[in-house]
């Protein structure tokens, strides 16, 4: 992981300004003389900047995320906790951290933090962003907030706005952090109790009741309590704390809630038909949380998109874990230029 320190201000959607940013960011492989051999990741709600450890299989040499061929960048977003400026930073202003006191942020925000990175980095192209989740919300964005600088993107389990769906399960995680007093106080290692239960809960939107019913069912018939499927929403819960705090997550829950390509564009539809890069979108046929539909819609608005789809026993996080899958679209929609992927 390497750190970009940015001296001058960075001012927010909202009007905040941070006077100074660190962003945290990892890249394989080498930038051509050009500067356009870029494909540009862009990580989820609790991933960080490096590929290799929440995407494994996709980057190296000969793989999706060819790096023999490209200069593969990926940047840890604003409000995270994963060495980009997040609410445990020190606030140059106080000398503190921000812990509630950091500001709502928004997509648009992250974008323009990766256009800083982008210009440091001597990038002057991007020949493909691939986002899944809220890496996608990044993604759309970028193409349209800069228009001509990316030729491919591949669109991922995401949507064009988040729906009313997915805000009532961020609200439901909001709630249990809420519940847990300490995460009103200043001490860093308050609000977990709070991130473990909103973790559960947002478990639930990643995965399916029947990756469930099969993964976790009973063979013992006469089990009164300490059930599988307990112990499991226990483990992930334990998982995430160990790995995150509270108040990114709260806020990030936020900025993904206030998605809306269409706002202020005059609506979702106009904004999507402003995307010139050459699109595909892909969804899980399994995906609880961005149901396929919202992928259609996406294909539908954004001129000559492709829209493909892949069968997943693991719901919305298919994406992370049906590799191959993922990569062979991937290929066929980099490589091959025609109006199919077949």
């Amino acid at each position: 992981m390497k750190i970009l320190r940015h001296k001058s201000p960075f001012t927010t959607e909202t009007g905040y300004t941070f006077t100074e940013l660190d962003i945290a960011y990892d890249t394989w492989g080498t930038l051509n003389s050009s500067g356009d051999n870029v494909i540009w990741v862009c990580h989820a709600l609790t991933a960080n900047s490096d590929v290799d450890a929440w995407w494994p299989g996709m980057t190296g040499e000969g793989l999706a995320f060819d790096t023999s061929r490209y200069f593969v960048v990926c940047a840890n977003i604003l409000g995270s906790c994963y060495g980009t400026t997040g609410p445990l930073s020190v606030n140059p202003s106080t000398g503190k951290p921000w812990f509630n006191d950091f500001p709502v942020i928004t997509v648009r925000d992250l974008v323009n933090v990766h256009e800083i990175l982008r210009k440091h980095l001597g990038i002057n192209g991007i020949d493909a962003i691939i986002g899944s989740s809220i890496g996608g919300y990044q993604a759309l964005e970028y193409c349209i907030m800069v228009p001509g600088l990316i030729r491919n993107m591949v669109f991922i389990a995401s949507s064009a706005r988040q729906s009313p769906w997915a805000i009532a399960f961020n609200e439901s995680q909001r709630l249990a952090i809420e519940a847990d007093p300490t995460f009103f106080g200043t001490d860093p290692e308050g609000g977990k109790k709070g991130l473990r239960a909103a973790r559960s809960i947002g478990l639930l939107s990643y995965r399916t009741p029947y990756a469930y019913n099969t993964t976790q069912k009973e063979n013992d018939e006469t089990k009164l309590t300490s059930f599988r499927a307990s112990s499991y929403q226990d483990y992930q819960g334990d998982k995430l704390v160990k790995r995150f705090n509270a108040w990114s997550y709260y806020r990030l829950t936020q900025l993904a809630d206030s998605h809306n390509a269409g706002r202020g564009r005059g609506g979702v539809e106009k904004a999507l038909s402003q995307v010139t890069a050459r699109t595909l979108c892909l969804g899980i046929k399994s995906d609880l949380l961005y149901p396929v539909k919202e992928q259609k819609f996406v294909a539908s608005q954004v001129p000559g998109a492709q829209y493909a789809e892949i069968d997943s026993f693991f719901g919305h996080d298919g994406f992370l874990i049906e590799t191959e899958k993922v990569s062979e679209i991937f290929r066929k929609f980099i490589h091959n230029h025609s109006n199919s992927l077949k």
